[in-house]
């Protein structure tokens, strides 16, 4: 059995937890969230806990196990917090701005190149070379991150490109290194 699906999940006062069938919705302050679980899993609300557990013990529904605990856990964090990813912009002339529901970057390529913003999800430019992702759903906010920061990933001679705030790009010395 999963060690994570093991844990229950403590639901906050503010926020409202109703299982209908296979669906669980999950309604906060920030916003209100569905998620379609499998019959393989079983999800009961008790005394504000939220408990899941296998239908049957095969090795695919412990497998589901903590997977949809973990989901779970990701919608009342979502519905109570949200989530946030903040991107870095470096390089010369190299440039981010949001144009309505688009998200337009220049990042040496010939052409603009515009990023079209999920629903749910907000986007930011406190500056040209920051972008500050926001949502409630921890999927859509890291995926469109990830999608933007793949556009350009900073490469390791000269650190040009988009990182994540905080990543560490491993750098390389270059061909100058070895004329000696």
């Amino acid at each position: 059995m999963s060690r994570v699906g093991k844990k229950p999940i403590s639901v906050p006062d503010k926020v409202k937890v109703e299982i209908r069938q296979q669906v669980i919705v999950v309604e906060g302050p920030l916003g209100k969230l569905e998620f379609e679980f499998r019959p393989e899993v079983g999800v009961a609300c008790e005394d504000n806990l939220i408990t899941v557990s296998p239908a049957v013990q095969t090795r695919f529904s412990n497998a589901l196990h903590g997977l949809t605990r973990a989901l779970v856990q990701n919608m009342v964090v979502g519905v109570t917090q949200g989530y946030e990813k903040k991107l870095e912009i470096f390089g010369t002339g190299y440039l981010a701005a949001v144009q309505g529901q688009v998200l337009q970057l220049r990042v040496g390529f010939a052409n603009e190149i515009h990023c079209k913003i999920p629903s749910g999800v907000d986007v930011k430019c406190p500056d040209q070379q920051h972008v500050v992702i926001k949502g409630i759903d921890k999927q859509k906010v890291t995926q469109f991150a990830a999608e933007v920061r793949a556009v350009r990933k900073a490469e390791p001679y000269l650190g040009k490109g988009i990182k994540y705030e905080g990543e560490a790009i491993r750098r390389k010395v270059g061909k100058a290194a070895t004329k000696k």
